[in-house]
């Protein structure tokens, strides 16, 4: 309702010669009625113009961060079902869905991630974890963790990681966190201390690998990845990898790749592996001098994006390309020769059909305005590009629902 019309119902509601109980009465009705047509969100539809054929997969969800301090995150959805001739993009859908969230999905999304049949989206300074179902996209609750920045799943839990602490940069830095969080109750159920500022977390077995940054620390990076044994919920050791450590993924031999995005002056950004010795359990084994901002494992693939940071001649050169797992070898220096791969400004996030392998990349421009969805096919030939919300980050897939 537009204000000068809510404004003039009220004042002929005072009007009347009702006691003052009743006016107040009327006047909230008012208000109340106004508030549901004020607020409500819609999204926005676009026909993307891809090609789409159902692989089991439903559609792709991208979480946008939106700027820090501006409550600005949204949830985009690009449906692959099959169902239309082309992929339908819809962006900021959570609003819509959720007209009662007044600060919607709130401040930063940090991470995004499908387990059964929900949508698990930590929202970082806004200290939540939000959950929603995967195929509505309705909120179904939330958790409360502070400073929270990624998800791992496994039987039943999932794990977040957390600074613990506000942000508070060049402070002396708290411990990180990771908390233990029941996947049908939402409750936090137990929580293990690791190094400073916890990123990303990968799982093999039933050990944890937890990437620590330290990028808080005025006493200087953390240079550690912490091992936690799932049965017990307790640190058992850490191994000493390399600076202000960020990704952690697995791949299909039980090696774990973590990226180091170096002290941006000194040591560079460099991507490392660790495999099990045996005994002595997890051990860095190997490192490949690449920059990786963002990378996905299908497969014997890692593919990965990179936009230096070091304060060097190389500050803002983009690269890419994709590493065969098993070898350790660099197979592809680039995933694309297409102009409109090579003119992308701010590479941020990748993601890749683990049927057909084509991939998406995330743009996130100017870091300030939207940025772009860009698909490429199995062979890196440019598709089609998207406009997205503010600073699209991470992406996630939802699976067909299985049929009883």
């Amino acid at each position: 309702m537009e204000t000068g019309i809510f404004y003039k119902r009220v004042l002929k509601a005072l009007s009347y010669p009702y006691n003052n109980v009743w006016m107040v009465f009327v006047v909230f009705l008012l208000m109340a009625s106004c508030r549901g047509d004020e607020y409500v969100m819609y999204s926005e539809t676009e026909d993307s113009g891809m090609s789409v054929y159902s692989e089991g997969i439903k559609g792709m969800y991208v979480l946008n961060e939106g700027n820090m301090g501006s409550n600005k995150c949204t949830l985009d959805y690009l449906d692959l079902s099959g169902q239309e001739t082309t992929g339908l993009y819809y962006r900021n859908i959570y609003a819509e869905r959720n007209p009662g969230e007044v600060k919607e999905l709130g401040d930063v999304g940090n991470d995004i991630g499908v387990y059964g049949s929900r949508l698990w989206m930590v929202i970082n300074i806004s200290n939540k974890v939000e959950v929603a179902d995967a195929f509505s996209a309705r909120k179904i609750g939330k958790t409360d963790i502070p400073n929270c920045r990624y998800l791992a799943f496994k039987d039943g839990y999932a794990y977040v990681s957390s600074y613990v602490g506000p942000v508070e940069l060049g402070g002396k830095g708290r411990l990180g966190r990771v908390y233990k969080v029941d996947t049908l109750t939402l409750k936090k159920t137990d929580s293990v201390t690791v190094g400073f500022q916890p990123e990303e977390m990968a799982i093999v077995g039933n050990k944890m690998y937890v990437a620590n940054s330290g990028g808080y620390n005025s006493r200087g990076y953390d240079r550690t990845v912490s091992v936690i044994d799932l049965e017990t919920f307790r640190e058992e050791r850490k191994i000493d990898v390399a600076v202000n450590l960020h990704r952690c993924r697995s791949d299909r031999y039980g090696q774990v790749w973590v990226t180091s995005r170096g002290d941006y002056f000194d040591n560079p950004e460099r991507l490392y592996v660790m495999e099990d010795a045996g005994g002595r359990g997890m051990v860095k084994a190997d490192s490949l001098d690449v920059t990786v901002t963002d990378m996905c494992i299908v497969g014997d693939s890692l593919y990965y994006i990179g936009v230096s940071q070091m304060y060097n001649s190389d500050y803002g050169t983009f690269s890419s390309g994709i590493i065969n797992v098993r070898t350790r070898q660099v197979v592809s220096e680039s995933l694309s020769s297409s102009p409109e791969f090579m003119k992308m400004k701010k590479p941020y996030g990748i993601i890749v059909n683990p049927v057909s392998r084509d991939f998406y990349v995330m743009d996130a421009k100017d870091y300030v305005s939207s940025g772009s969805l860009l698909h490429f096919d199995s062979n890196g030939v440019f598709d089609i590009s998207i406009r997205t919300g503010d600073i699209p980050g991470c992406a996630a897939f939802v699976t067909e629902k299985r049929k009883n």
